[in-house]
Formats: structure tokens, sequence, C-alpha cells
């Protein structure tokens, strides 16, 4: 039970989350005051973030970094309660440390242009719709960690394909909801800026695609030894 909720696991998943958020609404701040910087270099800042620590660290925690995705971990019973509560909390500390240092290291004009990076709904978007597609866009990522991070058949590719699924939710649904898929990329920019407009949306919307994919994947496409 000591190693249930191992602190180096969840050192992990802050460091993880924090890395999400730096540079992904980093990316955010900085394309306020550079035209050369949009959605594909946002996409790829995202993606990359995520990449890059699944392969580093998910030997370590199994590289989660979102509430999201350890929720769908914790309904497939494949991580206890103690330590989900535990990765949730380190992950959202981990993504308003992310915030506290842009406060504290970028350029005042640029991160107050854009709100610290915090997602926002896009014109025409309501708040129903907007949590359908982070609904979708949440699946789509947690899909992808099962087939590739979770299932014994999985092709060994570390976070690539993780990271790769992060960069086209973006493209496909950055500017209608941010396409944060992720409360803990969500709360840091949020309680920093003081931008909570429509917040809900990116709690509730991955939560649910998250729960989805994981009980689809797991009583559809599992082999039933990977099950137990």
């Amino acid at each position: 039970m000591l190693d249930a909720v191992d602190p180096r696991k969840l050192v992990a998943e802050a460091l993880g989350a924090f890395t999400l958020v730096f540079a992904g609404a980093g990316a955010i701040i900085l394309a306020s005051g550079n035209a050369n910087i949009g959605l594909v270099e946002i996409a790829l800042a995202h993606g990359l973030a995520i990449a890059l620590m699944a392969s580093a660290l998910g030997a370590v925690s199994g590289g989660h970094f979102n509430p999201a995705v350890t929720a769908g971990f914790w309904v497939t019973r494949r991580i206890g309660t103690p330590l989900a509560v535990g990765y949730v909390l380190a992950q959202l500390a981990g993504g308003i440390l992310a915030s506290l240092l842009h406060v504290l290291l970028f350029p005042e004009g640029l991160r107050e242009a854009a709100e610290l990076g915090a997602p926002m709904l896009g014109p025409g978007i309501g708040f129903g719709t907007a949590v359908g597609i982070e609904i979708i866009l949440t699946f789509f990522l947690v899909i992808v960690i099962f087939g590739t991070a979770v299932d014994s058949r999985a092709p060994k590719l570390g976070g690539i394909a993780i990271g790769l699924t992060i960069t086209m939710d973006i493209l496909a649904g950055g500017p209608l909801t941010g396409a944060v898929m992720n409360p803990a990329r969500a709360l840091g920019p949020a309680l920093l800026s003081g931008q909570w407009d429509n917040q809900l949306v990116w709690w509730i919307g991955p939560a649910i695609g998250g729960v989805l994919a994981a009980l689809l994947y797991h009583y559809v496409f599992m082999q039933p030894e990977d099950k137990k």
C-alpha cells in the first residue's frame, strides 16, 4: 500500500502538467504579440509537450498529466482512488505553477493580452456545443492513450501518437473551444488571470469524453487478460 501513493509518481504527474501549460499556454501568450505564431505552432507546442513528457515520464507514473485521463483509468480500475486523487491534485498544481511562472517571467503586455492563455469559446459557440466538442476531442485522446499505451498489443510509440492526437485536436477544435481536453490546462491560466468564463466546459467535457473512451476500449476492444 505504501507504493500505491508513491510521491515520485505525483511529482512526475505535476511535471507533465506543468510542461503542457508552460509550453502550450506560453505559445498562446507569445502568439498575442507575434503574427508569425498561429494555430499550427500552438498545436505543436501542446502536442510536443505531451509527446516528450509521456515518453520521458510514462514509465514513472503512466504519463496521465490530465484529470480526464486519470478518470478513465480510475473508472476501469487501473488506478485506485487514493492515487487517482493524488494524481489530479498534482496535475492541477503543476498547471497552476506553470501559469504563476508565466506571470513572473513573461512580458506583462503579452500575458495580459492573452489572458495567460486561458481558454475561451469561439464566436457563436455556446456552452452546450462547447461541452460536446470537448467530449469528442477528449474521447479521441483517451482512445489513443488506451490503444497505444495500455493495450499489451500496442505498438511501442512512446508518447508520439498521444502528442499527435493533441496536435490534431487543436487544429480541428482550437478556434472553437481551445481544444483543451484537460482541466489542469484550463485551471492554471484561469486562476492567475481571473478569466473564469465558461470554465466548467473544460471540466465537464473532458471528464465525460475521457470516461466514455476508457469504458469503450476496456469493454469492447481490450483483450480479456488486459482487463484484469
